[in-house]
């Protein structure tokens, strides 16, 4: 598995992935697949030196996921802490490569001059919620039925670790 720093060109697949985990209700509060288009102004909001957005790949460069870093709120004082985003492709999930790109994002973070990782996960993705846990993760916080999927009210945790 390598990492890289994603270019434009990888929007396709990175849309496609995060489109892939849309039905699921699982992953994301995104109620309707997106659109690369959309995705433009998110893109360019990545820094590679502070909040990187890299594309996972396999040992036949092929992508299989991405991850990203991104501010955790717009305000300059938050600059050390940041929130992380992990997708993967449904062809290598439930294999432990999820375990290995959230290692991936804790070495790099401080290269980034991150101090804090949050990840904002719902009560009721109990696998994503292992995974962090197991590499230190705690809860931070807890939004109590702060979204609405397919009419059931669900909760969202804030996961976070200091690195």
């Amino acid at each position: 598995m390598k990492f890289r720093i994603a270019k434009k060109t990888d929007l396709t697949k990175i849309v496609e992935i995060y489109n892939s985990v849309v039905p699921s209700r699982m992953v994301t509060a995104d109620l309707e697949p997106i659109s690369v288009e959309s995705r433009y102004k998110w893109f360019d909001e990545h820094d590679p030196a502070t909040r990187p957005l890299w594309v996972v790949e396999n040992v036949d460069n092929q992508t299989i996921g991405w991850l990203s870093f991104q501010n955790l709120y717009n305000r300059p004082a938050y600059h050390i802490t940041a929130e992380i985003s992990i997708y993967l492709d449904a062809t290598v999930r439930h294999q432990g490569l999820g375990k290995q790109v959230l290692a991936f994002a804790l070495a790099q973070a401080p290269l980034c001059g991150i101090e804090n990782i949050v990840g904002l996960i719902f009560e009721h993705n109990a696998p994503s919620i292992r995974l962090f846990e197991r590499l230190g993760f705690e809860t931070w916080g807890n939004l109590p039925e702060v979204t609405v999927l397919d009419d059931v009210k669900r909760s969202v945790l804030i996961l976070g670790k200091k690195v």
